[in-house]
């Protein structure tokens, strides 16, 4: 194990090698990415954090995964599979990528066209999967490119969305609201579909519930639906769990092509003051 060649694949921020046995190593690295950069800063002890989360997950969700065992810190041993070319994305708030194309006329849900507002329920959006640029696919699409059947790809929908709803569950129990969540699935030898990579904070959007904020964040409570979350998601105190805090840094300063950010970005994050305070203590 520890006389590992090159990688079998070199993530953004996760290194895969193959280790026989049709099974593959997963080494999560501290590395950040930002609009499919990867950043010359990293944040200390944030792959320790995406292993253990993913752990976490896939020992809880009680839903077939690829993972064998969680060792080491930042490592996972996990089965290979064939892996299905899309990213099954579901969103429970108007938010991001799909806020821009219902304002923008290009889609049609039944939602006001508040940034942040609830949907009525969870809203299945799969993209492409690129080591570029992920791009929004319908599902008549994924059909069409022999990606995957109609009864294959209700399955991907189905998991996808039971899923969301069980991790969302237990998000509002701890005081979070999960906005949404990208998954990817691969075939095992026997043709299942299996949940695969990770989850995390790379992979879905977290936001801390604007009522248990504590007032050393600045936040004034307010019961306006949309306005209530725009406050919560607000870089200024880095409330939202995921790399799209880092985005938005990047955004205002009006950069995207990977400048160093400061330490203080990082040590400011309540990546670090939710969960790095307790990470010894997480069971996988």
């Amino acid at each position: 194990m520890e006389n590992l060649s090159a990688p079998f694949k070199r993530g953004k921020v996760k290194d895969v090698y193959e280790i026989g046995h049709d099974q593959l190593l997963f080494i999560f690295t501290d590395r950040v990415s930002a609009y499919d950069v990867v950043l010359p800063s990293t944040i200390p002890r944030k792959g320790e954090i995406l292993a253990k989360l993913a752990a976490f997950w896939f020992n809880n969700l009680n839903t077939p995964h690829h993972m064998v065992r969680f060792e080491d810190t930042n490592r996972m041993i996990v089965r290979r599979l064939k892996m299905i070319p899309v990213e099954a994305v579901v969103r429970g708030y108007l938010y991001g990528s799909l806020y821009e194309r219902l304002t923008k006329g290009e889609i049609s849900i039944p939602v006001e066209p508040i940034l942040a507002s609830k949907l009525q329920e969870p809203y299945f959006d799969p993209t492409t999967k690129s080591d570029v640029k992920d791009e929004p696919v319908t599902m008549e699409q994924i059909e069409e490119e022999g990606w995957l059947d109609s009864d294959q790809l209700e399955v991907v929908r189905k998991k996808t969305v039971e899923i969301y709803n069980k991790i969302s569950v237990r998000a509002e129990k701890a005081g979070f609201i999960l906005a949404d969540l990208k998954l990817e699935f691969g075939f095992d030898k026997q043709e299942n579909i299996v949940l695969a990579d990770s989850i995390g904070p790379d992979e879905f959007r977290l936001w801390l519930r604007l009522d248990l904020m504590s007032s050393d964040y600045g936040r004034r409570r307010t019961t306006h639906p949309g306005r209530r979350r725009r406050v919560m998601t607000s870089s200024r105190s880095g409330t939202g769990l995921e790399r799209s805090a880092t985005r938005r840094r990047l955004t205002k300063r009006g950069k995207r092509d990977g400048p160093r950010l400061a330490h203080q970005t990082f040590q400011q994050t309540l990546f670090r003051r939710r969960v790095g305070g307790t990470l010894s203590r997480m069971s996988v």
